[in-house]
């Protein structure tokens, strides 16, 4: 009866905290607004969302799986709204060429996959198209790693946001315990459990160094 409740508190949470993530940017794009320069801001998170977010919500119609494709829809729509008004404000040298590429990058993957789920068949294109969503979450989870070598050589952990992290290791804890154990999904819980061992490295960094001393400078962060 508890192992039940807990399946189904985490099925209840794993969109919300979805979304909760997508909303992340948030505020950092609002003062892009606020600011009208995008100044060294890279343009690569903002169109990420969108080609992965899309690849989900395509698994998600495929598999019959509304949880998450209503989740990453919301993930398609916030990220166009960022990527919008970053084109807006984008003060980049060479923008435009990269801007560019961008757009036809995110064009190909969603062209792609629409294609493959009309010309596969249903099953056999909702494999591929998990198999490729997996990748896709390997790889954006690689640039945190980056980041975690710069703690461990600086000895301060200002660089992790506390609140994001805290959100994705909630978000990845209940999509690995809800595609693990109720939908028996490898491509549910195999990224997530990614995401949430790095979510795990990122927080135990935050509480063994806090926001100390970068190193070769004698002020705290």
């Amino acid at each position: 009866m508890m192992q039940q409740s807990l399946l189904s508190l985490c099925g209840t949470l794993a969109p919300y905290c979805g979304v909760l993530c997508f909303l992340a940017p948030l505020p950092t794009i609002l003062q892009v607004a606020r600011d009208k320069s995008t100044k060294a801001l890279p343009l690569l998170p903002y169109s990420s969302m969108i080609s992965n977010s899309f690849v989900w919500v395509m698994y998600g119609i495929l598999k019959n799986l509304p949880s998450v494709y209503m989740s990453n829809a919301v993930g398609v729509i916030l990220g166009s709204y960022y990527f919008r008004i970053y084109v807006r404000y984008c003060t980049v040298m060479g923008a435009v060429k990269q801007i560019r590429m961008h757009v036809r990058g995110t064009l190909c993957i969603i062209v792609g996959n629409v294609c493959l789920a009309q010309i596969l068949e249903k099953d056999v294109a909702a494999d591929i198209i998990g198999k490729e969503g997996v990748f896709y979450c390997v790889v954006l989870f690689a640039s945190p790693l980056v980041a975690l070598k710069h703690v461990l050589e600086s000895k301060s952990a200002v660089s992790i946001p506390l609140p994001f992290t805290v959100a994705c290791f909630v978000n990845c804890l209940c999509w690995s315990v809800t595609g693990w154990f109720a939908m028996k999904d490898f491509n549910i819980y195999f990224p997530n459990l990614l995401g949430l061992s790095c979510a795990c490295a990122q927080l135990g960094l935050k509480g063994v160094y806090g926001n100390g001393k970068v190193k070769g400078s004698g002020l705290p962060n």
